[in-house]
């Protein structure tokens, strides 16, 4: 199974995709996830990374076809992948093209969480980090015991510069010029499905199981 998940942030796109990719022994490849990792090992491409994401705005394509292509060669996605995040621009989706014609391979689907901008707002505002450990909780859907300290190691809670409201809003309007062309792309190439993004988390795992096994 070789499958890109797409949709604005705060979908759901990672939850599913670790989720799925546990249950269909593949990996997940969450960019989001080599990025802060990149981050917080302060090489040269994290501290260009953090400055690029703390504004809201996407990391170049070239530094994400670099990373992407890299990871793919690894002999762990040689049997299939769930691309969470890439790719977010139409030179990426053709970069992913050639390297996986390179590779001998090609993509079996492309699912598209679709999510209203309200409820993407509520997830993103309200989501916080353990500046010690980094488990995610949110005020809303998954608070702490106690609010401001990380159930798992008492660290303190904090949110990230990504996840204010402005940058959040600015985001999706990111998201909605650079990255939404990436539907017609697949779509005039067979592989879109689209599966609604709210509701009962098993349910929409559900739908996505559908879309990928019809593929």
């Amino acid at each position: 199974m070789r499958l890109i998940f797409l949709g604005p942030p705060g979908a759901g796109k990672g939850t599913q995709a670790r989720e799925l990719a546990g249950e269909w022994h593949i990996p997940q490849i969450a960019t989001g996830e080599m990025l802060r990792e990149a981050v917080a090992a302060g090489t040269p491409l994290g501290r260009e990374a953090k400055r690029i994401m703390d504004t809201g705005a996407l990391v170049s394509d070239d530094v994400m076809i670099g990373l992407i292509a890299e990871r793919l060669r690894q002999p762990d996605a040689s049997r299939g992948f769930i691309l969470d995040g890439f790719p977010r621009t139409i030179a990426q989706a053709e970069a992913l093209d050639r390297l996986l014609k390179d590779l001998g391979q090609k993509l079996d689907g492309v699912v598209y969480f679709n999510v209203s901008e309200p409820e993407l707002v509520r997830r993103l505002t309200g989501r916080r980090l353990c500046r010690q450990c980094q488990t995610a909780f949110h005020l809303v859907s998954a608070p702490p015991r106690r609010p401001g300290i990380c159930d798992r190691c008492g660290g303190e809670l904090y949110q990230r510069e990504d996840d204010s409201e402005a940058t959040v809003r600015h985001r999706l309007q990111v998201y909605e010029r650079q990255t939404s062309p990436l539907l017609d792309y697949y779509r005039h190439r067979n592989l879109l499905a689209t599966i609604q993004g709210e509701g009962v988390i098993t349910d929409i795992r559900a739908d996505i199981r559908r879309a990928a096994e019809a593929r």
